[in-house]
């Protein structure tokens, strides 16, 4: 961004650049004239830095996932004796007792940010009307993220002075905005481009996304649906649809593993290949976060870091029977998302037992031996976690089932699988998702269609081996059978798109907009009022713009 005719290079680009200078020292490394900057930063170099920044906020445990699935019922971390307790930050999270100084909540809204402004930056270095859209789409991605977390976002020009804070939108006029943007960039986007790139199809699944929760960004302790906006889902959806372009994998998990790049339900992805070393989005996070320290032998005993688990209640939103300690996690034919079965790849199951999905009960290795954890005991997951959420004694490592939904290349049997290199690609924006948006737009319009809803629900089930449904209504209204939650409803679409869309944070935007995030599910008591639907504005940031202000009960 411009400040007189120089391009400046400063250490705290995010909250100078974006925020404002406002009661903020600068320090600057770098002042080069912007006639020189222009010659080196091209508008195709800062597109790709701007794309470059997507796995910083969404992919390691403490970032988007945290904020959107350990505030939900799919997903917890137990403190483990000296693990995972990092003053309790992650327990807050699921309590829904976070505050404004919560370091994810600052780190979350500075990585957006921090996309918001490389996307901005392009637009500064005579880009390409197709540079120009993608651009847009990338920064649109960034606010919708902010307005969806935090209900505002600062927004600035390309080329407005840093001297001033920037303009913040909120509520529904920054949903508008974000509309606005990304019809503006739909005419420009190159028709050629495929998954790794923005293209047609992903800007209107992110438009769905839009029209589908604009409502509750209007109001989100009570939210509403317009029919245009549901007819809005409905078009978009019927357009990506009816393309041809995209079907449903034969096995679900090879949309999450080391080769899922090739996903024919890919429509944007952060691309990965195994031993890239170049922008490669590093998700071994995402199963580290959950294997135990020996789950695999080729590794043990830095095969995990034996924290992150999921609910028994969001286990049963599957309609599986009441777990136990005792569970054996036998294969049963039930649905391929609950996992515990091969997947097409042969190495998988060749050098380490474990099996993508819902890890339950005694864990093995390759040749079907009983694993142990570190003092000896079964390796065997309880579903049952101590209401503190924090462990002790025999349950300090075997307490809560895990869940692996990405999950790593184990053709090496040495355990290069907690490579910084692996070959999963980041699954931003799945078919599967485009046909529930669809579904439930049908089931909320003026005059609901759940008959349409439901074929296109059971088609989806269908391709996952689960038994078709005979009604679906939209949202919970009873417990699993031995479950507490009723927000864990098996019978309803939003228990479908939990099934199907777990652990890919969507889980609390979809609470939100079903009216269910701040009721009591499994170690959260219901909130007492509704603060909670929003996250606060960083204590940080509120000192660095005077245009933002903090959210309501913070």
């Amino acid at each position: 961004m411009k400040m007189s005719r120089y391009f400046k290079i400063s250490t705290l680009l995010v909250l100078s650049g974006l925020l404002g200078c406002t009661k903020l020292t600068e320090s600057y490394k770098t002042t080069i004239p912007q006639s020189t900057a222009a010659a080196v930063l091209t508008p195709n170099l800062l597109l790709q830095s701007a794309y470059n920044d997507i796995p910083g906020p969404f992919v390691n445990q403490d970032q988007v996932f945290s904020l959107e699935e350990n505030s939900t019922d799919e997903s917890l971390v137990p403190t483990r004796g000296g693990d995972w307790d990092d003053n309790g930050v992650w327990r807050v999270i699921h309590n829904h007792t976070w505050n404004a100084d919560h370091g994810q909540v600052l780190s979350v809204f500075n990585g957006l940010n921090g996309l918001q402004f490389d996307a901005t930056n392009v637009f500064q270095f005579n880009p390409s009307k197709e540079q120009a859209a993608e651009a847009r789409v990338l920064r649109a991605i960034a606010l919708y993220y902010l307005l969806d977390l935090y209900n505002q976002f600062p927004f600035r020009n390309a080329g407005d002075t840093l001297l001033n804070a920037p303009k913040v939108y909120t509520g529904l006029a920054g949903c508008d905005f974000i509309i606005a943007e990304l019809n503006t960039a739909l005419p420009d986007l190159d028709p050629a481009n495929g998954a790794t790139k923005i293209s047609i199809n992903a800007t209107k699944a992110l438009l769905m996304r839009c029209y589908l929760n604009r409502g509750a960004y209007a109001n989100r302790a009570a939210p509403t649906f317009d029919d245009a906006d549901m007819q809005q889902v409905i078009t978009l959806g019927n357009q990506i649809i009816s393309s041809g372009k995209y079907s449903y994998m034969a096995n679900y998990w090879d949309n999450f593993g080391y080769m899922n790049s090739a996903s024919t339900e890919a429509i944007f992805i952060y691309p990965s290949s195994s031993g890239q070393t170049v922008n490669n989005p590093s998700m071994q996070a995402r199963w580290m976060m959950g294997h135990h320290y020996n789950e695999y032998n080729g590794q043990a005993p830095n095969a995990g870091w034996n924290g992150f688990s999921t609910t028994s209640d969001f286990y049963q939103s599957f309609g599986t029977p009441t777990p136990t300690a005792a569970y054996a996690g036998a294969d049963a034919i039930l649905d391929q998302r609950i996992g515990q079965r091969a997947t097409s790849n042969v190495a998988l199951t060749t050098n380490s037992g474990i099996r993508p999905g819902f890890l339950i009960g005694q864990q093995y290795d390759q040749n079907g031996v009983a694993l142990k954890d570190r003092k000896g005991a079964p390796l065997a997951f309880n579903p049952i976690i101590d209401p503190t959420m924090i462990e002790s004694g025999a349950n300090l490592e075997v307490t809560g089932i895990r869940v692996d939904k990405y999950y790593p290349d184990f053709s090496n049997p040495s355990g290069t699988y907690y490579s910084s290199t692996p070959g999963n690609s980041l699954m931003f924006i799945r078919y599967s998702e485009v046909v529930l948006n669809v579904a439930e737009a049908l089931m909320r319009q003026a005059t609901p269609d759940n008959a349409a809803a439901l074929v296109l629900v059971n088609n989806l089930r269908a391709a996952r081996g689960a038994a078709p449904k005979a009604t679906l209504p939209l949202g919970p209204t009873t417990a699993p059978v031995g479950g507490t939650s009723v927000v864990d409803d098996p019978n309803c679409l939003l228990a479908e798109r939990g099934r199907e869309l777990y652990w890919e944070s969507q889980r609390r935007t979809d609470l939100i907009r079903f009216g269910m995030f701040l009721t009591a599910w499994q170690y959260k008591p219901a909130d007492n009022g509704t603060t909670n639907l929003l996250f606060p504005i960083p204590n940080q940031a509120l000192g660095v713009n005077p245009n933002l202000t903090q959210n309501p009960g913070y």
